[in-house]
């Protein structure tokens, strides 16, 4: 445990907060590769009782190419997504159809989270996956009674969140949410929000996606991009008090025709590629502002990989703990593990707390420390519970 002081992010002069989309190709890709590991765990578990050693979290996906005018669009080269990785494909003499798991999860993935993509003809799938090392596979089951950690990897969560990032992660899930889509269906689901914080003014500047044949002209395409800033201001008013200014698109240029029109609504379409690990922390969003992990949580085993279990636990621990002690202006949580020891005996959780003094952190820090450790006690409920779906890292 240790005394932070009594200032926060909010009391720091200047913030960053980025937010990628549902629809932005690095938060695809992770969603699909989170995707087909609860999949594949189901179907471990159904078919032999428990969960078998996997890792998905090389997955790239490869952009297509597309040609795009105003009330048309079409694209000519198909989006390639590549999940790879490792994973058990037998037991007992018994096998199970990986690769036709981490596909179909994939098209189920992509089929939930974007509207106007033809499936069948515009994206490619392809698996890449393999069988493990025989080393970590050992790790793997000797952990009967606990699992036991499969790397020597760190983890780090924070709460609770800052005005800025606030304001940057739900701006994102306002205008991809359903009721907003219906209102503006021209609007793509892939949105990026980078938020900026100088002192009191936060400055959104929003990458929209719009979808080529909801719009006949650059007069209505610029009409589409005004409202969205409109619908943005007025929206972060309900966010925060601080001044809010937004740009939408700003690398339009309307004079030479060169705005940001899409067949699909994503920039993968032809515009951009993604790759597992480089958008959003477990919590949704970009800090450097703030201690975090480059972990890649996304696709891994829930069971015993502690790069993504104490990325996740950290994040939930933090918010335990200011949720109980609203007191607590801000807390960090870092754990550590050690490869082949118990996933809920890190090698070392530390916690940083700000408080408005140090006599009040003295009399917060054991209080802290209980909720950390009955955090701890759950953790191989909590493994079982990413496999049925209970914790959702993307999104």
């Amino acid at each position: 445990m240790n005394y932070a002081g009594e200032y926060t992010i909010s009391d720091q002069p200047v913030e960053y907060v980025e937010r990628k989309g549902k629809g932005h190709p690095d938060t695809l890709i992770d969603g699909i590769v989170e995707r087909a590991s609860i999949n594949l765990g189901k179907a471990y578990k159904e078919a032999f009782g428990a969960v078998l050693h996997h890792n998905l979290d090389k997955g790239l996906i490869v952009g297509g190419e597309a040609k795009v005018g105003f009330g048309s669009g079409q694209i000519t080269r198909p989006i390639e997504v590549i999940i790879a990785g490792r994973a058990a494909k037998e037991l007992n003499g018994s096998r199970i159809d990986v690769d036709g798991i981490v596909t179909d999860s994939a098209r189920e993935y992509l089929r939930e989270n974007t509207r106007f993509l033809d499936l069948e003809n515009e994206v490619r799938f392809v698996s890449k996956v393999y069988v493990g090392s025989g080393d970590l596979n050992g790790v793997f089951k000797r952990g009967d009674s606990m699992p036991l950690a499969n790397d020597t990897s760190f983890g780090i969560g924070f709460a609770p969140l800052s005005d800025t990032e606030r304001l940057a992660l739900e701006t994102e899930r306002y205008l991809n949410s359903a009721a907003y889509k219906k209102k503006m269906p021209a609007v793509g689901e892939d949105i990026k929000v980078m938020g900026v914080r100088e002192e009191n003014n936060i400055t959104l500047t929003v990458a929209v996606a719009f979808v080529s044949k909801f719009i006949n002209n650059t007069d209505e395409y610029v009409k589409y991009r005004e409202a969205v800033k409109d619908d943005v201001l007025r929206f972060s008013k309900s966010m925060t008090g601080k001044n809010v200014s937004a740009a939408i698109n700003n690398g339009d240029s309307e004079i030479d025709g060169n705005v940001y029109i899409t067949k699909s609504g994503l920039s993968c379409e032809a515009g951009d590629d993604g790759s597992v690990g480089r958008g959003n922390r477990v919590n949704g969003i970009i800090t450097p502002f703030r201690h975090m992990s480059l972990e890649a949580a996304y696709g891994k085993n829930p069971i015993n990989h502690v790069g993504k279990i104490y990325s996740v636990i950290s994040d939930q621990m933090a918010g335990n703990i200011v949720k109980a002690y609203p007191e607590i202006g801000e807390c960090t949580v870092y754990m550590v593990s050690q490869i082949g020891r118990r996933i809920d005996d890190p090698k070392n959780v530390h916690i940083d707390l700000s408080a408005g003094s140090k006599a009040e952190y003295d009399s917060l820090a054991s209080k802290a420390r209980d909720i950390a450790e009955e955090t701890l006690i759950g953790m191989k409920d909590f493994a079982y519970d990413f496999v049925n779906g209970k914790y959702r890292i993307v999104g």
